[in-house]
């Protein structure tokens, strides 16, 4: 097992009111997606793993969005933020806080979601895909522009995962 990790140091300020931990599994390097993302041209999609590894300091800082009906991107509702990476394995691991105070509704509608059945995806600019002809899109260089919290069965990869922590 290899193990790469990047991080943003924030501060840890005891009960603070705003910021409610979360992990999760954003994407899965070197495996086709189980199906199209948006923006792919209706191609499943591998991201490999050292275009991953160069890409995950695009990724800190970057926020964290969703759609109110839980099943895809909205670059505008912004919810929280990516504090950490790791790359455990094959699984893009992400860690950060969401905006709780300031979002209390989507708290709330996340942990009214059964156990397991949030998911995340990935927002990248600046994709090379290696042969646009493939029947899967083979991504060999991206920037992270952030990641959206969705229900698992609508994400292009079905063994991504979010969940607050308590």
């Amino acid at each position: 097992m290899r193990l790469e990790a990047m991080a943003v140091r924030i501060p840890h300020v005891e009960g603070h009111p705003n910021r409610v931990p979360f992990e999760g599994v954003l994407t899965v390097v070197n495996a086709a997606s189980d199906k199209a993302p948006a923006g792919a041209r209706g191609h499943r999609v591998m991201l490999t793993r050292e275009a991953a590894e160069k890409a995950i300091p695009s990724l800190l800082g970057m926020a964290v969005d969703y759609k109110p009906s839980w099943d895809g991107h909205d670059a505008r509702r912004k919810i929280g933020l990516l504090t950490e990476a790791d790359l455990v394995g094959q699984k893009l691991v992400v860690k950060g806080y969401l905006y709780a105070r300031d979002f209390p509704d989507v708290q709330k509608a996340m942990e009214a979601h059964a156990p397991g059945a949030m998911g995340m995806s990935y927002e990248i600019a600046d994709a090379r895909v290696e042969d646009m002809r493939a029947v899967v899109w083979k991504l060999t260089r991206a920037t992270f522009t952030g990641a959206a919290v969705l229900l698992r069965e609508k994400a292009a990869y079905r063994e991504t995962s979010f969940r607050l922590a308590s």
